[in-house]
């Protein structure tokens, strides 16, 4: 594109930008804003108030006060809240959820060793090796559910491992294979599985 060369001539034909080739105080070489500044000191200013803005919002959102208000709003809008998280594409939930993944690999790293202990201690050290193989077959039927229908299948505990009321063993007849999404729904309530 062909911009104007000075902010002058760009006024009179009302762009928004000009170039002039100069560089600016910083020593950028870039376009100018007819009502402003050089494209990149710009750039470099929102950076900068986004980054106080950030650490302003953190220490804000910390205030019990705030807690409290976006907990009432948020049981105040529920429904709307949820209607909206399911109408989001998956491929912005798994984006997020990587992401977060990311940013907390503390956390998902002692929540996968914390899970795997759990396992360990709720499988009896009397199961038998037929038993064991069920269980692992299981998994493998999970495994090959989710890549014959496109759906994501899982391995529940009947009693969760991590119940609120009660804690259940990593046994074949305290395991079945369900969609993720039942699993997710589920949660760590101790339901009737027939």
């Amino acid at each position: 594109m062909d911009y104007p060369k000075t902010r002058k001539e760009a006024q009179q034909k009302s762009a928004a930008h000009y170039f002039t080739g100069e560089p600016c105080k910083q020593g950028h070489i870039a376009l100018r804003k007819t009502k402003g500044a050089c494209v990149e000191c710009l750039k470099m200013e929102w950076a900068a108030a986004a980054k106080t803005r950030a650490a302003y919002f953190v220490a804000y959102n910390k205030r019990e006060e705030v807690k409290d208000s976006k907990h009432d709003w948020y049981l105040a809008n529920k429904e709307q809240v949820v209607q909206l998280a399911k109408t989001r594409p998956s491929s912005d939930k798994k984006l997020y959820q990587s992401r977060w993944k990311a940013k907390n690999s503390v956390w998902v790293k002692a929540d996968t060793k914390a899970r795997r202990r759990k396992h360990r201690q709720a499988t009896p050290h009397w199961l038998t090796r037929e038993q064991k193989g069920e269980i692992r077959q299981l998994y493998q039927i999970a495994i090959t559910m989710s890549r014959t229908t496109g759906e994501p299948y899982v391995v529940d505990h009947i009693v969760p491992l991590r119940g609120e009321d009660v804690c259940g063993l990593h046994v074949p007849w305290n395991l079945r294979v369900v969609t993720r999404e039942e699993n997710l729904r589920k949660s760590n309530k101790h339901v009737d599985a027939t």
